[in-house]
């Protein structure tokens, strides 16, 4: 008799097919999938679906799960002369009508070669070759890239069915999900119109839906149903006698993204989506019943609103000559899933243990998101990082339904814009703020967004402080690209950092306090430095995964016997420490502070003559300590000091309550005016942290690294302290053993600043991609971080593929400044 745990997949859409056949791959054979929709059209997104598959993304995640789906759906089906095919590799090809797309497709070349998917970008000659219904008058060249293509979801979804009932997997369809039953903290069923289904574990695929299932165990799922307009031309003379009834398709899929279209072929007509439309947001209570399914009558295709594809469609006959001898025959509204930022939702329910989500899911990363969720109940982790899908991932104040409506509209609205890296949101604003909010505006911040909270970039009060650059500070010229979302008041404000003192806001960094006769226990048990240490200790340390890889790096420091304050990396950790506290043994509690707290980051030669006259206590060297804290007060604001700098200079963060905030502010501003201080942003912040080699959690390691290739070996010490998570897979692992390595790189020219993901080549052949990047006020020249392979020498050169040229970089020995920590330590 099996003992693997009974598993429930609500939808048997392409996720839910997908799920069912990667846990039955692996040996889970008690799995049932309920649909409320017939099993051979359930009536969801994936009915409908157009099947376009482009694997080149931002992201790597994104760009990874899109290449399992083409690898899955390739050995799934047949050939597609064969008529049963699940994949057709026609390949792809975006084209550019304006001088910034072809310039951004050279950036998406450069995430392509960065990922390892093949793709060129191409001349006006073969996208005309590649597809001959192209105007090539009205293009200026394409990326094509020949590995994507069109998945037949439908078709995907009846194979996946079919293998997992092979192996022993149960699908119901027309069955109705009314509830989630719960006893105790754990789902034990799934409650249906047919019955209950026992169950240990259960996995809402539900797409648009989703919101409705998680509201059945109290858990926000923060989606957007929106319509998406497709639509069928008639016959295409130029088509006709080009496709046979099993091939469907032989031209590359296609995207028109400077006016927001893509188009696929259907025998010998053309399907035409749209995203240059109204934003139109679907209320579940709208659709029609899930009853009677055909392939023309849908809960997710809507009517078809010819008002708003009637622009669209002039534009397709612009770029396509061929679409002037036919018209649009029939077309239909489609709905599918947005949220806050674009990505997947994965993940269990923080307080229904076993229930777990994988929504808001395309065709396009489907099999790569089953896969991923099938490893995380099999194995208890991802070999793919999930940091960017995790359902977590965002504050609670982003999970809201006003937040996810109109952030969702806003992705939907600008999917196929060119967005800059840097790009601020434009709404909503002004949801978070500390409480220095004021006095910054007051100096002119010009802000940038992340999870709600206002982060100032510079402040343009420091502006006239670069005409006072000394030569060797003074910032070159940037390229267009790189000059966007960016000022030179940088420069100055590293200047004043390095040379004087300056104050930065840290209150939107997650501040966590775990308390209570446990919390030491726990700590040290999670992490993997010793946290038994002395009331007033401050431990830079890691949070690992069973493999050894870095969840999380975190800063704690132990205020008492059984407190501590946790630096964390947002709600991801919030929700990953307050789960493993309900398991752990003794009382221990994880609180989120962040809101009511505030931190002014004091740093600079100097900071002590700043801080000291205002406080009674000992803020000498010898009184606070590197990695030191202490409760204090200044000016009689009660605060907790902690010595520690993420820029590489003298200073603290300090802590208060939110309601002293603005008061600590001003007296640290008048304390400092005599001194010259000034108020610097986040630009200066990266600079400055990057000439230390300090990493970003999220950015430059993840989950997928351990330790030891992130550079961060030193905040393991195994030799101090007993078990804890993933110690056993780092056994036999240190510095000397890895193969790749996070790698400091310096740019010869210092013109030339690269932002992030870009291609790393060795000896002319793609062996990496960089993380992180700025440029280095006090070098003078611009830093990248990147994976490299390990074994490179200091100095060795290598180029960086920035859009359609390399830039010459080299290995550099790091930190890049004060490798004694003299500065930090004085």
């Amino acid at each position: 008799m099996s003992t693997t745990p009974r598993v429930v997949v609500i939808g048997a859409g392409i996720v839910g097919a997908n799920l069912a056949d990667e846990l039955t791959a692996r040996g889970w054979d008690r799995v049932t999938v309920l649909d409320q929709g017939p099993l051979s059209l359930p009536g969801g997104s994936t009915s409908h679906a157009p099947g376009l598959v482009f694997q080149t993304n931002a992201s790597r995640t994104m760009s990874r799960f899109a290449s399992y789906t083409v690898e899955k759906f390739l050995e799934l089906g047949g050939a597609p002369g064969d008529g049963d095919w699940c994949f057709n590799q026609v390949g792809g090809l975006e084209v550019a009508t304006t001088p910034e797309r072809l310039t951004d497709l050279h950036r998406k070349q450069g995430w392509a070669t960065s990922w390892g998917v093949p793709a060129e970008v191409v001349d006006v000659e073969e996208c005309a070759r590649l597809h001959p219904l192209l105007d090539r008058d009205r293009i200026l060249g394409g990326l094509h890239t020949p590995t994507d293509g069109l998945a037949k979801a439908s078709r995907a979804v009846t194979a996946l069915i079919r293998r997992a009932e092979g192996r022993g997997a149960v699908f119901h369809g027309s069955v109705r999900v009314t509830g989630v039953a719960q006893h105790a903290g754990r789902v034990t069923g799934v409650v249906t119109d047919a019955g209950e289904f026992a169950a240990d574990v259960v996995v809402s695929c539900a797409g648009f839906w989703g919101q409705a299932i998680g509201a059945m165990v109290g858990m926000p799922v923060p989606l957007l149903p929106l319509a998406h307009q497709y639509a069928f031309t008639g016959q295409v003379p130029d088509l006709v006698g080009r496709n046979d009834e099993a091939v469907e398709a032989r031209l590359p899929i296609l995207r028109h993204q400077d006016q927001d279209l893509y188009y696929r072929e259907h025998h010998d007509r053309l399907g035409i989506g749209s995203y240059a439309h109204r934003p139109m947001p679907v209320s579940l209570d709208e659709l029609p019943e899930v009853d009677s399914v055909s392939e023309s009558r849908q809960p997710s295709m809507l009517p078809f609103t010819e008002e708003d594809f009637a622009p669209v469609w002039e534009q397709s006959r612009l770029l396509l000559p061929a679409l002037g001898e036919t018209k649009v025959d029939t077309g239909f509204n489609g709905v599918f899933s947005f949220t806050p930022d674009g990505g997947p939702l994965i993940g269990e329910s923080p307080d229904v243990a076993g229930f777990w989500i994988a929504e808001a899911v395309w065709v396009t990363h489907s099999a790569g998101v089953a896969r991923a969720v099938a490893q995380l109940l099999v194995d208890g982790r991802s070999e793919i990082d999930l940091h960017g899908c995790s359902v977590h991932r965002f504050a609670e104040c982003e999970t809201t339904d006003a937040f996810v409506s109109e952030t969702a509209q806003e992705n939907f609205a600008e999917i196929y814009d060119v967005i800059h890296p840097l790009a601020p949101r434009t709404s909503p604003r002004g949801v978070r703020v500390s409480p220095f909010h004021a006095r910054q505006r007051e100096l002119g911040a010009v802000f940038a967004e992340s999870h709600g909270w206002e982060r100032p970039r510079w402040y343009e009060a420091n502006a006239d402080l670069v005409a006072q650059l000394p030569p060797a500070w003074q910032p070159p010229p940037r390229e267009p690209w790189a000059a966007r979302y960016h000022s030179p008041v940088a420069a100055a404000e590293a200047w004043k950092t390095r040379t004087g003192v300056a104050m930065y806001d840290m209150t939107p960094l997650t501040r966590l306090e775990v308390a209570g006769p446990g919390a030491v226990a726990f700590l040290d048990r999670l992490t993997t430095g010793k946290m038994d240490k002395s009331v007033g200790s401050v431990t830079y340390t890691l949070a690992l995964d069973e493999a050894g890889g870095v969840r999380s790096d975190l800063t704690v420091a132990r205020l008492g016997e059984d407190l501590f304050q946790v630096g964390a990396n947002g709600p991801l950790d919030l929700e990953y420490l307050s789960r493993e506290a309900r398991r752990h043994p003794e009382p221990v509690t994880v609180r989120d502070v962040t809101g009511g707290t505030c931190c002014v980051g004091v740093w600079g030669p100097l900071a002590r003559d700043l801080v000291a006259p205002l406080s009674p206590d000992d803020f000498s060297h010898e009184g606070l300590r590197y990695f030191r804290c202490r409760r204090a007060e200044i000016a009689g604001i009660p605060v907790i000091a902690m010595r520690v700098s993420y820029v590489g200079e003298l200073g603290w963060e300090i802590y208060t309550a939110a309601e002293h905030g603005q008061r600590l502010w001003d007296v640290l501003w008048e304390s400092g005016r005599p001194l010259g201080v000034i108020a610097a942003g986040r630009a200066a912040f990266d600079s400055l942290r990057l000439e230390k080699g300090y990493r970003a959690w999220g950015a430059d390691m993840t989950s997928e690294h351990d330790p030891y290739e992130a550079g961060v070996g030193f905040a393991v010490r195994p030799a101090t302290k007993g078990p804890f998570v993933g110690r056993e897979a780092l056994d036999g692992v240190d510095a000397t053993t890895v193969t790749r390595r996070l790698t400091c790189l310096t740019v010869d020219d210092p013109a030339e600043v690269v932002l992030g993901h870009e291609p790393v080549l060795v000896d002319g052949v793609p062996s990496g991609y960089v993380t992180s990047a700025a440029f280095g006020h006090t070098i003078g020249r611009p830093i990248a971080y990147a994976w490299l392979p390990a074994g490179l020498e200091v100095g060795t050169p290598v180029d960086i593929r920035y859009f359609d040229r390399d830039v010459r970089a080299q290995v550099a020995a790091e930190p890049l400044v004060d490798p004694e920590m003299a500065r930090i330590r004085r």
